[in-house]
């Protein structure tokens, strides 16, 4: 019998030919929208978390106020940090090792070109293989910083494959300048898939402070603790003395110190405040959608009323009339969540695999199946409850007055 019920849908709705696409054309954009707005929204968040380049669980990041998301951190700071706050911090307990880090931006020259960027230092000993653990540096071509290198200096992945706009690829060997200054390149990182890493000029402390001239100002402190169980309870010590050092009372710093877990929670939620925000839009198109299916089918109600005093003439009953009108309705919902996801999930990964080549990472399209079935469902289910009046508005009609049309 629901076989009968779905044959017959199927046969009325192909005669109905444009009307039906017209209809369905609301479900389709939303579902399409929601589709494609859910795997961009978690390729993006994808791509945002790479971008941070955490490499450790057991590290705390400290930094100035004020820093603006345009620059890198303390740019903007009316009260930088010291190498003073690097010593204290480093003597708080359960910090094992405390390491100031500046990120000053410059130029570089090469090939006749000239490409703005940012460096970053590189310290000496064992907080440089630390660095080195942290920040997964490794050489693709070439080798790291040593202590001692001087006028030596390591480059992001782009400056080798050629994407930062120099027209050249740079390699181990070449010279390039830094501030107008000549440097030796000494090895190439691997693809980090970061815009921070893949575009990084790496030199050590010393050689990087006299270049720049920043003095004993730094732009960030990396704090390794010694036990991660315990890194909020070494993040709040941190604060404290902070705040002791800079004189400002808990809830007004002048400073900000974060976990990697709270920084990319904060990310993540933004990210899925806006998601949210704009698949409440795509729904609205659901609603459209919806409403067309209700119009539609109220439309065919009255251009088959013959038809539905003949089912009745010859033993329908109230039951399978609605039951035919509403599994037709329900059809609607779900060819256009069809077509929907369909056009849904190509562009998911078109966009996926452009946010990649565009962030430079390898983030893959991922194709949720429970995505795919519940909206499916929800598709057929819209689709039905449109019906539903319009079906009841069906079985209602007298066989008689049908008849007469």
């Amino acid at each position: 019998m629901i076989y009968d019920y779905f044959n017959l849908a199927f046969k009325n709705l192909k005669h109905r030919g444009a009307r039906s696409w017209l209809t369905l054309l609301g479900i389709f954009i939303g579902v399409m929208a929601v589709v494609a707005l859910i795997s961009l929204g978690n390729a993006l968040k994808i791509g945002v978390t790479s971008q941070f380049g955490v490499g450790s669980t057991e590290v705390i990041s400290v930094q100035a106020g004020g820093v603006s998301a345009f620059g890198p951190p303390g740019s903007t700071a009316t009260i930088p940090l010291t190498k003073d706050d690097v010593g204290a911090i480093s003597k708080v307990s359960g910090v094992k090792r405390a390491i100031g880090r500046n990120v000053p931006a410059g130029k570089l020259e090469f090939n006749d070109k000239v490409v703005f960027g940012y460096a970053l230092n590189v310290p000496d000993g064992d907080d440089r293989k630390f660095v080195y653990e942290e920040g997964t540096f490794e050489a693709e071509v070439g080798r790291l910083l040593k202590d001692g290198d001087v006028n030596k200096v390591v480059l992001g992945y782009n400056f080798y494959a050629d994407k930062v706009g120099l027209e050249k690829s740079i390699k181990p060997g070449d010279s390039i300048l830094l501030q107008d200054k000549k440097f030796e390149v000494v090895g190439i990182l691997k693809k980090e898939g970061s815009l921070i890493y893949d575009n990084i000029v790496l030199v050590n402390e010393k050689p990087l402070e006299e270049l720049m001239g920043y003095g004993d100002e730094v732009d960030l402190i990396v704090v390794q603790v010694n036990d991660k169980d315990e890194i909020d309870l070494v993040k709040e010590r941190i604060e404290k003395e902070l705040r002791n050092r800079r004189d400002v009372k808990e809830g007004e710093e002048n400073f900000q110190v974060s976990t990697p877990e709270s920084t990319l929670e904060n990310v993540n939620s933004i990210l899925n405040g806006v998601q949210a925000f704009v698949v409440i839009i795509a729904l609205i198109s659901i609603i459209v959608g919806a409403i067309g299916i209700i119009n539609t089918m109220t439309t065919s109600v009255l251009e088959r009323k013959k038809e539905i005093g003949v089912m009745k003439s010859i033993g329908a009953t109230n039951f399978q009339i609605f039951m035919q009108f509403f599994i037709e309705s329900s059809l609607l919902g779900l060819v256009g969540g069809i077509v929907g996801v369909t056009f849904g999930i190509l562009v998911g990964v078109g966009g996926t695999l452009g946010l990649s080549s565009w962030l430079g990472t390898t983030i893959k399209p991922a194709i949720s199946f429970g995505l795919i079935f519940f909206t499916l469902l929800t598709s057929f289910l819209i689709g039905g409850i449109s019906g539903i009046y319009p079906a009841m508005k069906a079985a209602n009609e007298n066989p008689v007055e049908a008849l007469r049309g």
